[in-house]
């Protein structure tokens, strides 16, 4: 199952143009370095260290590097462990403000792997190369596991008790989502360290296997979240003599229970397609919701 192929195809050669002009404009001038010893340790000390350094990934995000500074940000103490050679540090510190685009939640696991390349004095070139190998595959999971899983999940727990009226919602929504979201976090983090370059043909080789199951569970929940939550309806009645047949009660929810909202969404679908902006489409919805009630169509 593959969602949006022409925007993703899209965001791809924008990616690649943009890592062509980091490239072009890159300020590395060795692809090895040159002290080759490998007798400095991580501690799991460093490695957590890196891991809470890179929430700030998109401190400083921008449109020609994306998250540069913030991956170099999160690199950087243990960087300085590993390259006690200046020139040597200079040259990793100018790869890693290369532009790099990947996923916030799950960028952990790459970074792990790359200060193990790079305690290993792997070349620059190599460890560029699996940046720009997994950038893409990370993205992609982070969207699914995250974004189209987790959160759905998460928020109509969340929900269902905040409708209920229970303070208890939001806070648990934070908890749960949180709970995940930092155990993936350093998780990740040490997994991908201690894993090494040995993780690549594994990663690959699952990558869309893994992105197809939690798009999977992902579509299923928001669905769910559709039925539960976005509710309309119209007292409209049809009139035809002495009978009254109510349009919501007896025509609509016997042909299919929550068909107006299910049109509802699929028609914000459309538009979000179309490229409306959520601005628009929460304005619209507004527009829609006063004119329905003051026409009594809702």
């Amino acid at each position: 199952m593959e969602f949006n192929d022409d925007q993703n195809k899209k965001m791809a050669e924008k990616e690649e143009k943009r890592m062509a002009q980091a490239l072009a404009t890159s300020k590395v001038t060795a692809d090895t370095y040159t002290d080759q010893s490998q007798d400095i340790t991580l501690t799991k000390g460093d490695i957590n260290r890196m891991a809470f350094r890179s929430l700030a990934l998109q401190a400083s995000f921008n449109y020609e590097r994306m998250q540069a500074g913030g991956w170099l940000y999160t690199m950087l103490p243990a960087l300085r462990k590993i390259h006690k050679n200046k020139d040597d540090l200079k040259n990793s510190m100018h790869m890693h403000m290369e532009f790099i685009n990947v996923h916030p939640f799950d960028v952990t696991f790459l970074s792990g792997l790359v200060l193990a390349m790079e305690k290993g004095k792997e070349n620059i070139s190599t460890i560029r190369a699996v940046k720009v190998a997994l950038m893409g595959p990370l993205g992609g999971i982070g969207d699914a596991l995250f974004w189209l899983t987790l959160l759905p999940i998460c928020a109509g727990i969340g929900a269902s008790l905040a409708l209920e009226g229970s303070l208890f919602g939001p806070i648990l929504f934070l908890l749960m989502f949180n709970l995940v979201h930092f155990g993936l976090r350093f998780g990740l983090a040490h997994y991908g360290y201690r894993a090494g370059t040995s993780a690549l043909p594994l990663l690959k080789t699952h990558t869309k296997r893994i992105s197809h199951a939690a798009s999977i569970v992902g579509m299923t929940v928001i669905g769910a979240l559709v039925a539960s939550y976005v509710r309309i309806s119209t007292p409209l009645e049809i009139n035809a003599g002495q009978a009254h047949v109510a349009l919501q009660t007896d025509v609509l929810d016997k042909l299919m229970p929550n068909l107006l909202p299910l049109g509802f969404t699929l028609i914000i679908y459309y538009l979000m397609k179309r490229n409306f902006s959520p601005v628009k489409l929460i304005g619209l919805t507004v527009v829609i919701g006063v004119i329905g009630k003051l026409v009594g169509f809702l």
